[in-house]
């Protein structure tokens, strides 16, 4: 547990302050005319005009040809593939010896940071930008006006459908900000969270789930989600886990979790 707060502590010390989304509540937030989008699962990259970075500042060593024609203004957004294709997309973008495989990576804009004006006011700096300058590796995510809560629901099935990960609802009167905010929002079927394996449990010798301890110090068994692949070779103890889950039991315990992947470094 002292290595996961350890790391934890590490990693917001360095990290970037950029704009965090909180979890929608129907019964709480407004959205009413917000601007939507779906919520790509890939990997957020901040541009500060010279170089790509993880959220939590560490380099991301690009092919120059990806990056040449960037501008040198700062971009936030997400590198991307396609749905559903995570583990690709870590793989590639995370490789500290950039590979061809970057011709399948688009970088994915949701915000100019720092820039004056309104969210679209400042969405168009980049529109602008790409008019003039027309790069394939770049594009800017579409946004949707939201008209109520009952389009946002729709909006959201539709993309479920389609394997996507979920919605970013944003407030688009506000100048820009950082950090966390209700003025961001995103909306998910489920939610998800990440824990430190800190041990394995097994039934007649075969492997029967993890023992994950979370950031708050509850530990629960994740036996969910995982392949038959997975299972003859789970995650090792000190890795970091992400899972999906529904609620809380009354222990705290995430409720019907299943394992989603490993999660590297960023």
């Amino acid at each position: 547990m002292r290595y996961f707060l350890l790391l934890i502590i590490i990693i917001n010390l360095y990290s970037i302050e950029l704009q965090k989304p909180k979890i929608y509540d129907k019964q709480k937030h407004e959205i009413k005319n917000w601007l939507m989008s779906e919520k790509l699962d890939g990997i957020r990259a901040y541009w500060d005009g010279k170089n790509l970075y993880t959220k939590n500042r560490n380099k991301i060593y690009a092919p120059i040809w990806f990056l040449k024609d960037f501008p040198k203004f700062e971009l936030d957004g997400e590198l991307w593939t396609k749905r559903d294709d995570f583990e690709n997309i870590q793989n590639i973008v995370l490789d500290k010896t950039p590979s061809l495989k970057w011709k399948k990576i688009t970088y994915n804009i949701f915000e100019v940071p720092n820039a004056k004006g309104n969210f679209e006011e400042r969405l168009l700096i980049i529109k602008n930008y790409l008019d003039k300058n027309p790069n394939n590796y770049i594009k800017i995510i579409p946004q949707i006006i939201c008209k109520n809560q009952e389009h946002l629901e729709r909006y959201l099935e539709e993309l479920i459908n389609k394997k996507a990960e979920g919605i970013i609802i944003k407030n688009p009167n506000i100048n820009y900000f950082y950090g966390r905010s209700d003025e961001i929002l995103k909306v998910k079927k489920f939610q998800d969270d990440e824990g430190l394996v800190i041990g394995h449990n097994y039934k007649d010798k075969k492997f029967k789930s993890l023992k994950v301890k979370l950031e708050n110090k509850v530990v629960f068994n994740l036996g969910g989600g995982f392949s038959d692949k997975e299972r003859l070779n789970p995650p090792k103890i000190g890795d970091i886990v992400t899972f999906k889950y529904y609620g809380f039991t009354k222990n705290d315990k995430p409720k019907f979790a299943s394992f989603l992947r490993v999660r590297k470094e960023e």
